[in-house]
């Protein structure tokens, strides 16, 4: 058994590996799209400078999901002792998740609007529709809290094993 917890262990740290890795290379593509957007020797119309600059951003919301997920698993799944199966570690892994999912996609959509209020006004409908998604995901969120704070309440020797384990793994 422990060395099927050290091969999962060993797995989840690849996965954030790769996380790490592909963020950086996310801030990289946003630090070059950044400069073609930003630079003087290039003759650019105003909304092409534009674009570059919100691609960046696009780009960086990215690398900083992948980075808190990468960070999350990181915590939660090779640095704890405590297994996953218990229902208050789950709550508070898939809560960690939707934190980041939420805000990502919440910075896209925005991104998605400027971006074709400035050119192809035709997809702000979709544009529309991930910020509607992101609104119904916060919605989910908040009813899933919701029912799950009684279920907290039931085993408060969970949470509170939970928040010591926080201090450690800080």
């Amino acid at each position: 058994m422990n060395l099927i917890r050290k091969l999962f262990a060993a797995g989840y740290s690849i996965v954030v590996l790769l996380f790490v890795c592909c963020a950086f290379a996310l801030i990289g593509f946003a630090v070059l799209e950044l400069w073609h957007g930003l630079n003087p020797r290039e003759v650019l119309p105003l909304p092409k400078r534009f674009n570059s600059i919100l691609e960046c951003i696009a780009l960086l919301t990215i690398a900083v999901a992948a980075l808190e997920l990468g960070q999350t698993i990181l915590e939660e799944e090779v640095k704890r002792v405590a297994q996953m199966s218990a229902p208050t570690r789950v709550r508070r892994f898939l809560s960690r998740f939707l934190v980041v999912v939420i805000v990502s996609l919440a910075i896209e959509s925005l991104v998605a609007v400027f971006q074709f209020m400035h050119g192809d006004t035709s997809k702000l409908p979709q544009a529309a529709m991930i910020a509607f998604g992101t609104a119904a995901l916060l919605a989910a969120w908040g009813v899933f809290i919701r029912l799950n704070k009684s279920a907290e309440e039931l085993e408060p020797e969970a949470m509170e094993e939970a928040k010591s384990e926080d201090q450690k793994v800080s």
